[in-house]
């Protein structure tokens, strides 16, 4: 087995040039005040999604064991009826399959709406 030929290494130590461009140049301009107003209303409707969605899962799935527990309480038995596991173990899934749905619509909607659609300037060659 031979020696593998390494490819050599070169090293530019010249300063760029300003006219001396390799790579080709992306032509962004920051954003006007319009679309940064309308990214900000985007941003902020989202977020209220967001909380809203999170706020309906997590108050009546969170107040469900308390509200659950509080019957047997009354009852000196320590014994659980079939409701309750039902209601644990089976109800909550549409609720946050709806929940969901909604979230995700609701986004879109966010997304597809006027804050969206603001007119976006591209540069001129």
């Amino acid at each position: 087995m031979g020696a593998e030929s390494v490819p050599r290494r070169e090293v530019v130590t010249g300063r760029p040039r300003p006219g001396d461009r390799t790579a080709p140049r992306s032509g962004l301009r920051p954003a006007p005040a319009e679309s940064d107003a309308a990214v900000r209303l985007l941003m902020r409707r989202q977020v209220r999604a967001a909380l809203a969605a999170t706020a309906l899962l997590v108050l009546p799935l969170g107040l469900l064991p308390v509200l659950l527990r509080l019957p047997p309480l009354t009852d000196t038995a320590p014994r659980v009826p079939l409701a309750v596991w039902f209601v644990l173990g089976v109800a909550p899934y549409p609720a946050l399959l709806a929940i969901g749905a909604w979230y995700v619509r609701r986004a879109e909607r966010n997304e597809t709406g006027p804050a969206a659609r603001a007119p976006v300037e591209h540069p001129r060659p």
